[in-house]
């Protein structure tokens, strides 16, 4: 899994005479001085760009992008959430419950390798042929058949391929969902289109928790209906979505290729975006990834209330408070014009959260974390998503560098199962998984003071 981040405010999309124009493009930020408007299809960094939206060049935005983006968003969240956070962890428990843990954090981390390298890959290869739909078609059909493959096996060792091919289809389809926006959305609408794809995450997550919660004694079922909602999702997207042709690029030998991803971490606002993305997402799924078996061996459940059905309550009270966070977020940091503030201030809030149940293992503790976390963690992916694509290096690169910069998402998850596991082992229990994720939290928040060309 890798979380997106597309989206970014409104206010750059006025030309730097101080009249309305056409946006600038991905990566830029309108000039202060008077002075000529940026040309469309150039950055303010003097690199060669994509056509604007909405000029004469470019592809103008499908009606109905915005719902299509929450609805491709929330299907790619459903799994993400129903399928490792419940139906997978429970197969590897009824696989060998004495080992779940340290099985768990394996067959998660191999699998996030896979995610890390068919992200940028993919991003790289959807810029290359000029398209995005027939990637999310390819991605979103074949789904259905690696999560029916995930379904039928029964060893560590399967489960562990069939994730890891589930996770290069998943990402092969979210890499290029994720270009949709700085390639079809003004820079006028990039709050509106970051919130769209932020409460994909809140709305997906409390589906996927359901459906997870409901199939959990079906897993082969409940594989199916994940990849199917996932494969017509796909279908309705590239069929609805209109999308002209992008001029596609040469292809680059494989040194090239590997010297440009790198090339983009030196930027320093993108290097730090980055550090500070990879340093919550590792806080956030060190612990994430372990609900289940948190609520089984740590929380004091309520008498009759099970871990699965205290996760359907759980998913759901915590994508409330984010999809509140997420709009409000999102609102306030266009307005304001401010998006470190935010950013800092949101991460610090799951930071908070963390405490909670570290210092207590009660059902009330866990809900109170739930909502706190929801508000934090929304709010730092709305407005973080605008950050990001606003320190983007180059406009013409913008699918190569959001898959950069989504190894900032995949690459923490390599690292997290690994490392919850060996502080759960050491420590007896996960008080610890708490603080640590606190501290990464923490230090996520400073990660943004340094970024110099966005507020």
């Amino acid at each position: 899994m890798a979380l997106s981040s597309p989206g970014t405010g409104p206010e750059t999309g006025a030309t730097s005479t101080g009249t309305a124009g056409p946006a600038t493009p991905t990566g830029a930020t309108g000039a202060s001085t008077p002075g000529p408007a940026t040309p469309a299809g150039a950055t303010d960094k003097g690199v060669p760009g994509p056509a604007v939206p909405g000029s004469p060049t470019a592809p103008r935005p499908t009606r109905g992008l915005l719902p299509l983006l929450f609805t491709g968003n929330t299907a790619m969240y459903a799994l993400y959430i129903g399928v490792p956070g419940m139906l997978l962890a429970l197969q590897i428990e009824a696989i060998d419950p004495a080992g779940k843990v340290a099985n768990f954090g394996l067959v998660s981390g191999i699998s996030a390798i896979f995610a890390t390298v068919f992200n940028p890959v993919a991003g790289a290869l959807s810029d290359r042929s000029g398209r995005r739909n027939p990637w999310i078609l390819a991605g979103g059909l074949l789904a259905l058949p690696v999560m029916l493959l995930l379904g039928s096996v029964h060893t560590i060792l399967l489960v562990t391929i069939a994730w890891c091919l589930g996770q290069a289809v998943m990402n092969v389809y979210q890499a290029a969902l994720t270009s949709v926006v700085p390639d079809r959305v003004p820079l006028a609408a990039r709050g509106k289109a970051s919130a769209a794809v932020g409460l994909g995450l809140p709305v997906g997550s409390t589906v996927g928790a359901l459906l997870g919660a409901a199939f959990s004694e079906h897993y082969r079922t409940g594989y199916l209906v994940f990849g199917a909602i996932v494969a017509a999702t796909a279908v309705l997207f590239t069929a609805c979505a209109r999308e002209e042709r992008m001029p596609p690029k040469a292809a680059l030998p494989v040194k090239a290729q590997i010297a440009a991803f790198g090339g983009a971490l030196k930027d320093h606002d993108f290097r730090w975006a980055f550090i500070g993305r990879a340093l919550l997402v590792l806080g956030y799924f060190a612990v994430a990834g372990f609900q289940l078996y948190i609520l089984k061996d740590h929380t004091d459940l309520p008498a009759g209330l099970s871990a699965e059905e205290a996760v359907a309550i759980l998913m759901p009270v915590n994508s409330v408070a984010m999809v509140v966070s997420t709009v409000l977020g999102g609102w306030l940091s266009d307005r304001l014009d401010r998006r470190k503030l935010f950013v800092g201030a949101s991460a610090a809030l799951a930071a908070l959260a963390l405490l909670v149940p570290a210092f207590s293992a009660s059902w009330t503790a866990m809900l109170v974390f739930s909502v706190v976390n929801g508000l934090g963690f929304g709010c730092y992916m709305a407005v973080d998503t605008a950050l990001v694509t606003m320190v983007l290096p180059r406009a013409e690169d913008a699918a190569r560098d959001m898959g950069v910069l989504n190894v900032a998402n995949a690459g923490p998850q390599i690292v997290a199962p690994f490392v919850a596991s060996l502080i759960v082992s050491l420590s007896g229990g996960y008080t610890a998984l708490f603080l640590v994720a606190a501290v990464l939290s923490v230090l996520g928040a400073l990660a943004v003071r340094p970024i110099r060309s966005v507020r």
